[in-house]
């Protein structure tokens, strides 16, 4: 979950603290900017991941442990799932106090009062910690942007209560796995028009290449590609794109499950392709010859 260690060179010619190199799991440096470009399921995934990291280290066999140096630049993904590659400004220490006012958890906008507990420490200051920075750094910027518009409430729920440490890493990772499971299971669709009936469905047909149009965050940075729970939703999606006439939910899945569909602006080109279905608006149609 935090780390995987290969192995160890051990040098005994070398000075006696420089003798022990770990060798950790390689993975790819976390770029900010770049992860603004993906579609949100996959940034959604990023903080899902750090959510069950930081639950971890909050309740590690060798109590809870902060992240000190807490920067994007310490993470890296392997396998599309986050992890955390510098452990050297780890700590399990936590704050010594004699009462309450010694217990405050200072950030550069912010300070927390927390509470000093009889054993003399200032009670969950790492979990905040962590929870905190996560929020400011990764929750901020990855959340909200182009997010579903029925989960975007809960989203702001999760980001306010994080922002203001009101949730503890229990309560953040418990909202997150409310919010995926609405997500995987379609539930968030409930009560929303039915627009699949204004398009007709050629079973054994896809359109060629080339006909896509572009949108953002898209899967593929050649066309319109976004995860969608079933034909229904794709169907929306492309009422809400101007230039959108037609689309196919093709075969590929995402992380969660959900197919991706392929989003056209245009129908008339079309080949066989015994796998696919292509779904084309009454209104493109009409008066053409399918």
């Amino acid at each position: 979950m935090v780390w995987q260690l290969h192995g160890q060179c051990y040098d005994n010619s070398g000075d006696a603290e420089l003798r022990v190199t770990a060798m950790l799991e390689l993975g790819s440096p976390l770029e900010m900017i770049q992860l603004l470009q993906t579609p949100w399921e996959e940034r959604f995934k990023i903080c899902l991941s750090l959510v069950k990291l930081l639950f971890y280290l909050a309740h590690s066999p060798l109590g809870s442990i902060a992240l000190l140096d807490f920067q994007p630049r310490q993470f890296v993904m392997v396998d599309g799932n986050l992890k955390v590659t510098d452990m050297d400004d780890a700590s399990t220490e936590e704050l010594s106090c004699k009462e309450d006012n010694d217990c405050t958890l200072d950030f550069p906008t912010k300070s927390f009062p927390l509470k000093c507990s009889v054993a003399g420490k200032c009670e969950g200051i790492n979990e905040k910690k962590n929870l905190f920075n996560a929020y400011r750094y990764f929750f901020t910027y990855l959340l909200p942007h182009s997010a579903p518009p029925a989960l975007r409430p809960l989203l702001s729920d999760i980001l306010n209560a994080t922002g203001d440490l009101r949730y503890g890493i229990n309560e953040t990772l418990r909202a997150f796995e409310k919010v995926l499971h609405l997500y995987k299971s379609g539930l968030y669709l409930q009560k929303r028009p039915l627009l699949l009936k204004d398009y007709i469905s050629l079973k054994g047909f896809r359109t060629v290449e080339g006909e896509g149009h572009k949108c953002w965050p898209s899967y593929s940075h050649l066309g319109c590609l976004l995860s969608v729970h079933s034909p229904e939703e794709a169907a929306a999606i492309c009422n809400s794109q101007l230039h959108c006439q037609s689309f196919i939910v093709t075969q590929h899945r995402t992380w969660t499950g959900r197919p991706l569909a392929s989003f056209q602006s245009g129908w008339t080109d079309l080949v066989p392709d015994t796998n696919a279905v292509v779904y084309i608006k009454r209104s493109a149609s009409s008066g053409e010859r399918l």
